[in-house]
């Protein structure tokens, strides 16, 4: 029996290693991706490593899912094969054997989390609109300088990593390939990037 921590996170300006911090587990599973869906490799990879027995540990609900439904399947899907589902954040532990209590917890709490991200979201969009009246509203920050995307596309050519060149450079390996396809002229105003994103809202 194995406790098998699940990390995601939503850019590569997050720290993975935050969410687990003095969590004991014995192997991690962790997703630089989106919250949208289910399909993301290391989630993927984890419910086919995980056996009956083990404990899949995560830090907060959010993390799982970001909707309900998917909260709900997740953990129901786990539960089901014996395998335990612990939240830190929210201090609760699932299992095979919930009552409809800890059922009735996992809604409450899963729908109080999607609420929390929809308010998130409203007061990003009011901030936005707010900067813009005042004129200070200056939209997204460029990814990289020109001399950056120079540098970029001459280690790219000398068959450097390009996974290993997204994390240094901080952008995603799609924002990274549109550099590497376009012209110089073109590439100076593709891929931007949001400097000021919030983890709840990924």
């Amino acid at each position: 029996m194995q406790r098998i921590g699940y990390i995601r996170v939503s850019s590569f300006d997050q720290n993975p290693d935050r969410q687990l911090e003095q969590v004991e587990v014995s192997k991690v599973f962790t997703d630089k991706a989106s919250g949208k869906d289910t399909h993301r490799p290391a989630l993927e990879a984890l419910l086919d490593y995980a056996r009956e027995g083990d404990t899949v540990v995560i830090h907060s609900m959010d993390r799982l899912a970001r909707n309900l439904v998917d909260l709900r399947s997740l953990v129901q899907q786990l539960t089901g094969r014996g395998i335990k589902v612990e939240f830190i954040k929210e201090s609760l532990v699932f299992t095979g054997e919930d009552s409809p209590m800890a059922t009735l917890l996992l809604s409450v709490m899963g729908s109080f989390a999607e609420f929390e991200r929809t308010l998130i979201k409203e007061r990003q969009r009011e901030g936005i609109t707010l900067a813009k009246r005042r004129g200070v509203y200056r939209g997204r920050k460029k990814a990289l300088t020109e001399e950056q995307v120079a540098e970029l596309r001459r280690r790219a050519e000398a068959k450097e990593p390009k996974a290993a060149l997204a994390r240094e450079y901080g952008v995603s390996r799609e924002t990274l390939y549109q550099y590497l396809r376009q012209d110089k002229s073109t590439c100076d105003s593709l891929a931007t990037v949001n400097t000021d994103q919030v983890t709840l809202t990924a």
